[in-house]
């Protein structure tokens, strides 16, 4: 299949005019190696870990959500230059779909709802909101922990959670939690919290599921879809960095 045809479905499941303002020039392919597809890799970041599994099994596209290059280059580092090198020895060429894809119908958040078995889904301007069968503060994020396969962190106290709202990746912004309690929410499941988070929203639950569990189910959704829409091979490469706690 050629290159051009996989970005025509590609941008169909998540227009890059639904990303933020400060992806534009980010997403999309970031590295054009004019080729032709035989079998796609997708992955959450394009680490080095990602890019050898992605020659070892003889991709010729990866799909990542985040991008290789986030900041505009005057120099290219080891790190870079190694990754870069990987994928231009192997002929691998690289597409990004990141806040599109948040906001796609099927991507992050509908996934992220979807793993934590919320019903009754409806978007809002940054994440999505559903409901859960009542229980407590105990049993729910136990519930999220087990669903996202992660260690969590979570502050505040409600009696009951019914209502839950979700945003992959580092979503503890005063906007994104104002969304949040604007529409009921009992519990705000994302990333990255941050002290003065907590000082403020302390009338919600806040589940910090970290950034990789919160956006991940997003990425391996993805490649039943392409498989399917494509016909050709999908392999999801899982990457998670594991960071240690005590």
């Amino acid at each position: 299949m050629q290159l051009k045809d996989v970005i025509s479905v590609l941008e169909n499941i998540a227009p890059p005019e639904l990303a933020e303002d400060f992806d534009i020039g980010r997403i999309g392919l970031n590295l054009d190696l004019q080729n032709d597809i035989k079998k796609i890799a997708v992955a959450l970041d394009p680490t080095e870990y990602v890019l050898n599994r992605a020659a070892m099994i003889e991709a010729d596209l990866l799909i990542t959500h985040h991008t290789l290059i986030f900041h505009a280059v005057h120099s290219i580092n080891k790190e870079l230059a190694d990754s870069l090198k990987i994928a231009l020895d192997n002929g691998i060429s690289l597409y990004s779909m990141h806040t599109n894809f948040d906001k796609a119908k099927g991507g992050i958040n509908d996934a992220l709802a979807n793993r934590l078995g919320l019903s009754d889904v409806q978007e809002t301007p940054i994440g999505r909101i559903g409901s859960i069968a009542p229980c407590s503060v105990e049993t729910f994020v136990n519930h999220v922990s087990k669903s996202l396969g992660t260690h969590i962190q979570f502050t505040g106290s409600k009696d009951e959670i019914k209502k839950v709202m979700v945003f992959g990746g580092s979503g503890f912004r005063s906007e994104y939690i104002d969304t949040a309690r604007s529409y009921g929410a009992d519990a705000y499941v994302s990333s990255e919290i941050k002290h003065d988070i907590i000082r403020s929203y302390s009338d919600m639950l806040l589940v910090d599921a970290t950034h990789y569990a919160t956006e991940n189910p997003g990425m391996q959704d993805l490649c039943p879809v392409l498989a399917d829409r494509l016909g050709i091979d999908v392999e999801f490469i899982d990457h998670d960095p594991l960071i240690k706690t005590l």
